[in-house]
């Protein structure tokens, strides 16, 4: 009769050691089970320092399906089935992988490693890089803006009601699908300002007003539109009523720094043509439809002397359309469209069956869809058709 093998428990370090064209018997672990909280997840190699550095988050709400982020991109997780059996060793304790590591250096014959299977796996998780979910983040930040009459901000602390539908830091991250890279962008695109600790948006009208002071003030202190000095126009700002970061902001939303501060000077700003035009234009148009006569000529009195609104400074923000021999222009802004294609287009054809290129382009512009280019997109949501090759080509639903 011969002896009968010992047989000696191995984990997952026993297979890691194993040599190539080798073998192990494999036993039920003592808490075999399904284990649904164990799930594998497949790894493209760059993204594993991520996962050892812990610089990975799940985010998302229970309502939501969860995303991965990094702290520059986020990524959807699909499972995937196998029909190939995947067997799940858990590691052993230190003990038993000293005492198998011994056996695996030894020759003992009668000694015999097996590995502990705790779960067959039935598939795993892949990772796929998707766009930030940044339409929420609107949405939140609507709840609450900042206007002319807010409260002061000291007594939030003491006051739960004042506190409603404002959002910190901390909060953002808990509702947005985003990664903190993304979700800085998505505030920076909004034009949101944190103002004691929590992220706002600022009423339109309120900064109509800031900026409708502001302007008032570079004629009557002769000021340079392209060479604005930070400190004296906050302190004017400040002095006419306003706080300190609603005037710091209102150079950020409405300008651009040319010079930055030092030890001896304060920066300099330049307002940006554009986004001074703009807003006077979504002002005129908040009253809804004005033909295009009379609303570029408003336009231009509403504008400083040293800018020049022309239409084209307009894309994406109007839509335009003939009624009898007149050209009416209305409000149609792109930064109010979902980001999600899908939603975008469905939207798009909603407003019009069929668009010219030219009239679509700055619409879907921003649209950002990871491995798929523009020209995908197009393929994927629209008809394209073009009379002759002399005409632009229109585009309608799919």
């Amino acid at each position: 009769m011969e002896p009968q093998s010992q047989k000696i428990s191995g984990g997952a370090e026993t297979l890691k050691h194993m040599a190539p064209g080798s073998s192990v018997s494999i036993a039920y672990h003592p808490n075999f089970g399904p284990h649904d909280d164990l799930i594998i997840l497949e790894l493209d190699e760059k993204l594993v320092p991520d996962v050892l550095n812990e610089r990975m988050v799940l985010r998302g709400q229970p309502d939501e399906d969860a995303v991965l982020c990094t702290r520059s991109k986020t990524y959807a997780m699909k499972f995937v089935g196998t029909s190939n059996s995947v067997l799940l060793v858990p590691p052993a304790d230190k003990s038993e992988s000293y005492e198998n590591l011994q056996t695996n250096d030894s020759n003992n014959s009668d000694e015999k490693v097996v590995a502990n299977v705790i779960k067959v796996v039935p598939g795993n998780m892949e990772l796929i890089e998707v766009s930030p979910r940044l339409d929420k983040l609107r949405l939140l930040l609507l709840e609450n803006t900042y206007r002319f009459d807010e409260n002061d901000m000291e007594t939030l602390e003491d006051n739960q009601e004042s506190r409603t539908g404002l959002y910190s830091w901390d909060d953002l991250i808990d509702n947005i699908q985003a990664s903190d890279e993304e979700l800085r962008f998505g505030l920076q695109a909004l034009s949101a300002v944190e103002i004691n600790g929590y992220w706002r948006l600022v009423d339109e009208s309120y900064m109509d007003m800031i900026l409708g002071m502001l302007l008032k003030n570079v004629v009557l202190n002769d000021w340079s539109l392209n060479a604005l000095n930070e400190d004296e126009v906050v302190n004017m700002l400040e002095s006419d009523g306003f706080p300190l970061v609603l005037a710091r902001h209102c150079l950020h939303v409405y300008g651009k720094q040319v010079k930055e501060n030092d030890c001896m000077e304060s920066c300099l700003w330049k307002l940006d043509e554009k986004r001074v035009c703009i807003h006077f234009a979504r002002e005129i148009l908040k009253g809804g439809k004005r033909k295009l006569e009379s609303f570029m000529d408003e336009w231009r009195n509403k504008t400083p002397d040293e800018m020049h609104p022309t239409f084209d400074l307009m894309e994406g923000e109007v839509l335009t359309e003939k009624i009898g021999v007149e050209t009416w222009v209305r409000a149609f802004r792109v930064s109010s469209l979902p980001s999600t294609p899908a939603e975008r287009f469905s939207i798009l054809f909603r407003e019009r069956a069929k668009w010219d290129w030219k009239d679509l382009q700055p619409y879907i512009r921003d649209l950002n869809v990871p491995g798929l280019s523009a020209e995908g997109i197009l393929l994927k949501y629209t008809r394209k058709t073009q009379p002759s090759p002399n005409e632009d080509p229109v585009f309608s639903a799919r």
